[in-house]
């Protein structure tokens, strides 16, 4: 096990090829694991990664050749990154784990953007855990 100091003051947590960005993380994993394991939850996984907006790009051209060519990136995807999701009583439960919520910090405000647009685009109330 590997601890390392970060920005915000917690400890990154690497176990094998296994990276938990904070020890509160790598405790709620513990957790999961368990309920799984006990049958109360099922399918968990970790990092799983949603598309809010796509990438936006430049319209198609065609080449000399008649080959279609993809538009250059105008604006890069929107993507978050839930650090669980299980399935339990037959739905879908994504869990972001936060060890204070500082709502006046950058990093929180981005994040309670995109737990708004996880519930816009795809009806999914992300936990804070």
């Amino acid at each position: 096990m590997y601890f390392h100091t970060k920005k915000y003051r917690n400890h990154v947590v690497k176990i094998g090829d296994e990276r938990f960005e904070s020890r509160k993380e790598f405790k709620r994993w513990q957790e999961l694991q368990i309920l799984e394991d006990a049958g109360v939850i099922r399918q968990l996984e970790r990092q799983v990664r949603y598309v809010l907006i796509p990438a936006q790009r430049e319209p198609e051209t065609v080449s000399q050749r008649g080959h279609k060519i993809q538009g250059k990136v105008i604006e890069r995807e929107c993507v978050y990154t839930a650090d669980f999701r299980y399935e339990k009583d037959g739905e879908i439960i994504v869990e972001d784990v936060k060890g204070y919520r500082a709502t006046d910090s950058g990093a929180y405000r981005v994040f309670a953007i995109k737990r708004k647009l996880m519930l816009e685009r795809f009806g999914i109330r992300v936990r804070e855990v």
